[in-house]
């Protein structure tokens, strides 16, 4: 991994693994804020298993386990694909929760929200970045289909090659049918 990328992981990181330790720790300032989105997701997670727990305090913690668990990985460079689309999907409902700016009447706390709900939107494309980042190594896209241009090629060789033993297969019966013997 190269220091740049390293030291970007890191700076990308360090929001989620701050605020999911806050806020797994402190989850209750955070329930009025998000009650009306997890409200909407309640029926969801309930179509998905009764068992899941629907009440606001626990789905704020699991939100926050998974930002302070993804933030670690992808800060230490483990499973960074994967934890940055596990960030960025943490980004839906804590940036709705969070900084409903449209439903603001006071616009001074309008433009806040607005500022902090861009902010993570810029966030949301980096972890997307990140997401996408092979390392300059080949994508699982590429192998597979320069896997199967290889195969191709290879297919197409050994046919060229049958057809080129055959036919010298053919001359040489056709040479020894002629030589007396």
């Amino acid at each position: 991994m190269t220091p740049v990328r390293s030291l970007a992981r890191v700076m990308l990181s360090g929001i989620f693994v701050v605020s999911g330790a806050r806020n797994l720790q402190h989850p209750g300032r955070l329930v009025p804020a998000a009650k009306p989105v997890t409200d909407r997701v309640t029926p969801l997670l309930q179509q998905v298993s009764p068992r899941i727990p629907t009440d606001t305090e626990t789905l704020i913690r699991a939100n926050a386990a998974t930002q302070l668990v993804g933030g670690l990985m992808l800060a230490t460079g483990k499973f960074t694909r994967p934890a940055a689309l596990l960030l960025a999907g943490t980004l839906i409902p804590t940036t709705a929760a969070g900084h409903p700016f449209w439903n603001s009447a006071d616009p001074a706390e309008r433009m806040q929200n607005q500022v902090h709900f861009l902010k993570n939107l810029g966030l949301f494309g980096g972890l997307l970045l990140a997401a996408a980042d092979t390392e300059g190594r080949p994508g699982l896209r590429w192998r597979a289909g320069h896997r199967i241009g290889h195969s191709r090629r290879s297919v197409a060789r050994a046919v060229r090659t049958a057809r080129r033993e055959a036919r010298i297969a053919v001359r040489s019966a056709a040479t020894a049918r002629r030589l007396p013997g």
